[in-house]
């Protein structure tokens, strides 16, 4: 038994030096990957804050011009403000959300709750991830040929609405997929087992679970419209009326604000517009506009998460 323990013994202690190495180069093998993996997350903040900061240099000064956000644009945009295009980005936000949230909720309560596993499933993720993927551009094509030429709308807000819906329905039905897959199997099979329907069920308990990530997903979404041009070059125009009447509920009338088939200006593509024209007078309002939409972007994207976990705290009881 003596001679059985020595022999223990005196192995581990061959073994330990070797141990020891392993365990240090380990240690400095997780140090490399931590010091590397902060560097990254490190290099990005720094590009997101310099641009952040860049942009409100150049442009913050125009926001406090009297008149600027209350003003329209005159003299093709290279004076005035950007009240018109400042209402129009809104209101384009507020057309494709109108549309595309309720075409995602319920595609995507339909691929889990409903929707069979086999080729049903795996034709309409193939159709999402392809249109997510589509280029913007082709996007802006197709709604000028559809909804423009063939639908007679011509450049109009509703064109430019259903063209972004093109953009928003592949990322909004993918995050409520996935957050109507995380919600726990429990609370289905309880739900069941009260005599609730599936439809119940979806209503009453699995929406209410996900909405903190569908909020999340309709921020996300509408962060991308707010700051889209490229489509809305070929669909919503690039000119906003020269008067608008925000009291008219005449919505026949190219001067009602709220008219849907008038052309409308948003911010990204007022910034191409006058940017591409390369008028050195007009490039103060270039930056101008740049930092109002950043700082509503920002803006946006906080109160929505706030109203998001509020709504959530509503609607779960927690």
């Amino acid at each position: 038994m003596a001679n059985a323990t020595s022999v223990t013994t005196a192995t581990s202690g061959a073994h330990a030096p070797e141990q020891e190495g392993r365990i240090r180069r380990s240690m400095r093998n997780d140090k490399l990957a931590t010091g590397i993996l902060a560097a990254i997350v490190a290099i990005v903040m720094l590009i997101v804050v310099a641009m952040v900061v860049y942009i409100l240099f150049q442009g913050i000064g125009m926001i406090f011009q009297p008149g600027f956000l209350t003003e329209a644009s005159r003299s093709n945009g290279t004076e005035g403000g950007i009240a018109y295009q400042l209402f129009d980005s809104f209101y384009l936000l507020i057309l494709t959300l109108i549309i595309s949230l309720p075409i995602s909720l319920f595609g995507a309560v339909f691929l889990v709750e409903y929707a069979p596993d086999g080729p049903v499933t795996k034709i309409a993720s193939t159709a999402i991830e392809t249109l997510s993927s589509l280029p913007s551009i082709v996007v802006g094509m197709f709604g000028f040929l559809m909804f423009s030429v063939n639908f007679g709308w011509g450049y109009s807000l509703i064109s430019g609405a259903i063209a972004l819906t093109m953009f928003n329905i592949p990322i909004l039905t993918r995050v409520i997929t996935q957050a109507l897959e995380d919600v726990p199997a429990s609370q289905r099979d309880a739900c069941l087992a009260m005599g609730l329907t599936r439809w119940e069920t979806t209503l009453h308990v699995l929406i209410p679970a996900a909405m903190p990530a569908i909020v999340t997903g309709v921020v996300l979404s509408a962060g991308r419209v707010f700051g889209e041009a490229a489509a809305l070059l070929f669909t919503s125009g690039m000119s906003s009326p020269a008067r608008l009447n925000f009291f008219s509920l005449n919505f026949a009338s190219p001067t009602c604000a709220w008219n849907i088939f008038r052309p409308g200006e948003s911010l990204a593509v007022h910034i191409y517009k006058i940017y591409g024209e390369g008028s050195p007078e007009a490039q103060h309002i270039v930056w101008g506009t740049a930092a109002v939409l950043m700082i509503c972007v920002l803006l946006f994207n906080v109160l929505s998460r706030i109203a998001g976990k509020a709504l959530a705290r509503r609607m779960t009881a927690e």
